[in-house]
């Protein structure tokens, strides 16, 4: 049996709470692998839960983390702007928040330190990357629909130098209809990974455009849609990718 429980962890003295899944038999009783799962750009919602009660189903400790603070969820778009934006251009808060929602992951009885990853999705998903690129001791990232870019619209991030060692591998799940993510976004990821020595993959899904594995993602006009079968692909994808590194 599947058991949660809501984890309160401070940072610079603000509050944060964050959901952790775990087999009912009892995280304590044998170290288990973990994730950090990174919620998209609404807050910890029903979606970022349900990830982490899936990965808790295949058998590892997970923890969606609190970006925002306090459980902060934006009712609308553009309070979820108004509490992305900031994060997104300030990278180093960013990952101070990344990491202390790492660290709270670490402290959760029966988790294997040792064998850690993280994923996160559209905004998520770029700050899954960020944490890699901080040279934060988690085996591997994945990003699903991630942003890839320093800029969106009239936002321009201020990026943090990468580690001189990335230590986690990097698993990149993107649709090729995405629009908030250009072909120069793309190339610059996959050279600025290169040239870091990182080991990576992206795997890019035909019809398929950004949010693709939210089922409440219904806009064609503004690029945002559901797609199952790339959905369930991704998944797998992360599947395989966990087991090759957690064996």
């Amino acid at each position: 049996m599947i058991k949660s429980e809501k984890i309160s962890y401070q940072i610079k003295g603000m509050p944060f709470i964050g959901y952790a899944v775990y087999d009912g038999d009892g995280a304590a009783k044998a170290k288990k692998p973990a994730v950090l799962v990174i919620h998209a750009w609404k807050g910890l919602d029903e979606n970022a839960k349900k990830k982490a009660e899936e990965l808790a189903k295949l058998g590892y400790v997970a923890f969606a983390l609190d970006l925002y603070g306090n459980g902060t969820l934006p009712k609308t778009d553009e309070e979820a702007g108004a509490l992305m934006s900031p994060l997104f251009i300030d990278r180093k808060v960013l990952r101070e928040r990344l990491l202390a929602g790492l660290e709270t992951l670490k402290n959760i009885p029966g988790v294997d330190t040792s064998r850690i990853g993280a994923i996160g999705f559209c905004f998520g998903g770029l700050s899954a990357l960020e944490l890699a690129k901080s040279g934060a001791d988690v085996k591997g990232v994945v990003s699903f629909h991630g942003l890839l870019g320093n800029k969106r619209g009239n936002l321009q991030a201020k990026p943090e130098k990468n580690a001189d060692k990335i230590i986690a591998k990097m698993l990149v799940l993107h649709g090729y209809e995405d629009p908030m993510v250009s072909p120069e976004d793309i190339t610059n990821f996959q050279k600025g990974m290169t040239e870091a020595k990182v080991d990576w993959q992206m795997h890019i899904y035909s019809d398929t455009t950004h949010a693709f594995t939210d089922p409440n993602a219904q806009s064609k006009e503004k690029g945002l849609n559901y797609n199952p079968v790339s959905a369930k692909r991704a998944w797998q994808s992360m599947t395989n990718f966990f087991e090759e590194l957690f064996a």
